[in-house]
Formats: C-alpha cells, sequence, structure tokens
C-alpha cells in the first residue's frame, strides 16, 4: 500500500525522482528518471544505477538514520556531462526519496564568470604593471635622460591604448549580449554597409600592402537589421583579415545569395591567403580572450573579444557564422544574414 502512494507522488513530480525502499532497491521511479537511468531501473539495489560515492553516502544516512542531504551526480552526456543537484530525504517507513536538480546551466554559468573575471584581469594586469613600472622609472632614472624619456612614453602611450580597447570592447559585449534576445527590425542595405567598411579600412590595407578586392552581388541588399552592429561585424572581420590573414597580400570580400531552411538570406565571406588556422582552433575562436597566438594578438593591438562580439551580434540577427582555414591555404570567415 505505501509502495502504490510512493508511486503515485513519485509519478506527479516534473523532476526525475526515484524512491528506495527499506531493502535499498528502487521501489519506483518517474518517467523522467526512467528516461536518465533506463527502464530496468525499478526493482534493482541501487548501487547498479547510482555508483557515486557522495550520492552513496546521502542514500546511506538517510535510509539508516533518516537525514536529509544533496549530493552532485554527474552523468556523461555525448558532448557534455549533466550535472544534477540531488536531494536524499527520508519519506517515511524506511524510504528515502532522491530528487535530481540539473544544474548543467548554473555551473556553467559560474565558471563562465570565473573566467572572466580572470581572463579581464589578467589582460589588465600586463599594462598596468608596464605603467606602473615606466612612472617609476621616469621619477628616477630616466628623468633627465629626453631619450628614455620619449621611449617610455611612446610605450606607456599603447599599453593605456590597449585598455582602452579593451574596456571598450567589454561594453560593447554587454550591450550586445542584453540585447542579444530583440531581433533588430529596420531595415538596412548591406551592401552599402559593406563598400563603407572597405573604405574605412582601405588605409590600413594600404599600410600593410593588402589589396581589397569586392566581388559577388551588387547592388542593393536589404536585411533586418541594426547598421552599427552590422558595421562592427564588418570592421572586426575585415581588419582581422589584413591584420593576421594579410601575409598573402590579397584580401577578397565576397557578398552571394544562398537559400537558408527558413528562407533566403546573404552570405558576406571575407576570403585572405594567409598561414590559415590549424582546425583545433576554429571551434573556439569566437570564445572570449581566446587566441592562436596570444603574443602576436597583442602586439596588433587585438583584445581577444572581437570574434566574441561577432558572434552574438550575428546570433542577434538570427544569423550564423561559419569558419573554415586551413594551414597554408588561408581563411574564410563567413557570416550569413536572413533576408526576412
Amino acid at each position: 500500500m505505501y509502495a502504490e502512494l510512493m508511486r503515485s507522488i513519485v509519478a506527479a513530480v516534473p523532476l526525475p525522482v526515484i524512491a528506495i525502499g527499506p531493502d535499498e532497491r528502487v521501489v519506483a521511479a518517474n518517467a523522467a528518471a526512467l528516461s536518465l537511468f533506463g527502464a530496468g531501473i525499478e526493482g534493482r539495489h541501487h548501487l547498479l544505477s547510482l555508483r557515486q560515492p557522495a550520492l552513496q553516502a546521502a542514500i546511506a544516512a538517510a535510509l539508516a538514520e533518516g537525514r536529509t542531504g544533496t549530493a552532485r551526480h554527474v552523468v556523461p552526456g555525448p558532448s557534455q556531462d549533466i550535472s544534477y543537484r540531488v536531494t536524499v530525504a527520508p519519506a517515511g517507513e524506511g524510504h528515502a526519496l532522491l530528487t535530481f536538480e540539473d544544474v548543467t546551466e548554473a555551473e556553467q554559468m559560474g565558471q563562465m564568470r570565473r573566467d572572466f573575471v580572470a581572463n579581464v584581469s589578467h589582460e589588465l594586469r600586463t599594462p598596468l604593471t608596464a605603467l606602473l613600472g615606466f612612472i617609476e622609472t621616469l621619477r628616477g632614472a630616466a628623468r633627465d635622460d629626453p631619450a628614455a624619456r620619449d621611449r617610455f612614453l611612446g610605450i606607456m602611450e599603447r599599453e593605456a591604448g590597449r585598455m582602452n580597447r579593451l574596456i571598450g570592447d567589454l561594453l560593447q559585449l554587454s550591450r550586445v549580449e542584453a540585447e542579444e534576445r530583440v531581433r533588430p527590425t529596420a531595415q538596412v542595405d548591406l551592401q552599402a554597409l559593406v563598400a563603407g567598411a572597405v573604405a574605412t579600412l582601405r588605409p590600413l590595407a594600404e599600410g600593410a600592402g593588402v589589396a581589397v578586392e569586392l566581388t559577388g552581388e551588387t547592388g542593393p541588399l536589404p536585411v533586418p537589421g541594426d547598421a552599427d552592429q552590422i558595421m562592427q561585424v564588418l570592421v572586426n572581420l575585415i581588419e582581422n583579415g589584413v591584420k593576421y590573414g594579410g601575409a598573402g597580400g590579397s584580401l577578397r570580400i565576397h557578398i552571394a545569395r544562398e537559400q537558408l531552411p527558413r528562407g533566403p538570406g546573404i552570405r558576406l565571406d571575407v576570403m585572405d591567403r594567409g598561414e590559415g588556422i590549424d582546425p583545433v582552433h576554429i571551434p573556439r575562436l569566437t570564445e572570449r580572450f581566446y587566441r592562436v597566438d596570444g603574443h602576436r594578438s597583442r602586439e596588433k593591438g587585438g583584445t581577444g573579444l572581437g570574434l566574441a562580439i561577432v558572434k552574438h551580434i550575428v546570433q542577434r540577427h538570427r544569423g550564423r557564422i561559419r569558419i573554415e582555414s586551413e594551414r597554408g591555404k588561408g581563411s574564410v570567415f563567413s557570416v550569413i544574414f536572413p533576408e526576412t
């Protein structure tokens, strides 16, 4: 009779729930728990399915001593592990009730926040240390040395500029993330924005000896979007192509229409002939502060946030970003915007 009551209670709970009897066998498991542990869990000893030591200790305390406890339970997944916070509570007549709460996303967000603070601290510490060191030197040994003073002031200006760019990108990333769920409704001409970005960066390309070529669709290409944000995407991708892929001496920007699963779209390819990127790095290129070559990126003024900003802007526009590269053959950075 009591087992039937336990089954009815367990079945009514939306979270995965398992009831364990005094004989340490699983008395009942609801549909969510059966999906998680398999249909054959009922009637078996709980050790056959719940083997993690912390959870076993909590179950033993609930069954033997009537104490409520919590434990972390990890279920291996195809792409990532799933973490559960399990509450183990005595349920009368020697039974224990296990409730599984999925905390994977919360743990990931917490880890992301910790990584973000650590990365920002690291990125700011280096230029701040340099500035403090040069200030101390200018007040002391280099006080009366004009040549050293000019050299140190130049380095200080560069490091201060680096901090300023980093803070600017952090603020921009924060704004983009805050707006990510709100899709833009204004119509913008993608062709005009591309032409504007190329014109803006032409002096940079000419200074690096890189010829920029614009090919593909001509004429107005209206898409729903935020003009400033799309311009930032274009400037970032073209500037990266010039700085990191310009060794080949040319950069081609190609615009083409593409049929998407939900309707027509426009694809923009930024193709360079540089040294290329090892495929192992490609899945992580849009992560915050991820760099293929950290020293080279910092030397060129990179903050490690540019492609993260691009990803969030493209997601806000319900578009896609695709990166293809091969060592020695250059890279193709593509963004695809839906036309409607």
